[in-house]
């Protein structure tokens, strides 16, 4: 994505710019849906990305979902905005969550490397920290995963 990048603009050396993703909670059975990337196929992160320029989050949600899981997302809503650090880049980072169902069964697509519908116990997964610190607690406490 190196677009992305691009259209960040410049920035003052050690200055930590705010990556802002959009991405999804799709929950079917109790398990959650989620990726990772041919970049770092061992870090797993909801689906979703980074806006294009002028584009809103429900807009970035559906490009995304589409291009990365070949799926619509279906009367999304926002969950939850969520503060972190990127996992790869290490930036704070800034990220609209999306609560939605998906119109098909997904499938890989774009940059990622794999797919998991996952508990959130499993020990073998690593999780992103936004996912891991935030997004999971919160899906526990809402009863959308089991705690």
């Amino acid at each position: 994505m190196a677009q992305d990048e691009d259209a960040a603009g410049p920035h003052m050396p050690g200055e930590a710019e705010t990556m802002t993703v959009v991405a999804a909670v799709i929950v079917q059975e109790g398990r959650l849906l989620v990726v990772s990337k041919q970049a770092a196929p061992d870090v797993f992160y909801l689906p979703g990305g980074k806006p294009d320029a002028g584009e809103e989050p429900v807009q970035t949600l559906l490009r995304e979902l589409d291009e990365e899981l070949g799926v619509e997302p279906l009367e999304p809503r926002v969950l939850a905005d969520v503060e972190s650090v990127a996992a790869l880049e290490g930036v704070p980072m800034k990220l609209t969550v999306f609560e939605a169902r998906i119109d098909r069964t997904p499938r890989l697509a774009a940059e990622l490397a794999d797919l998991r519908w996952i508990s959130g116990h499993e020990r073998d997964v690593r999780l992103s920290p936004a996912l891991r610190d935030h997004v999971l607690p919160l899906l526990r406490r809402g009863g959308l995963v089991a705690s």
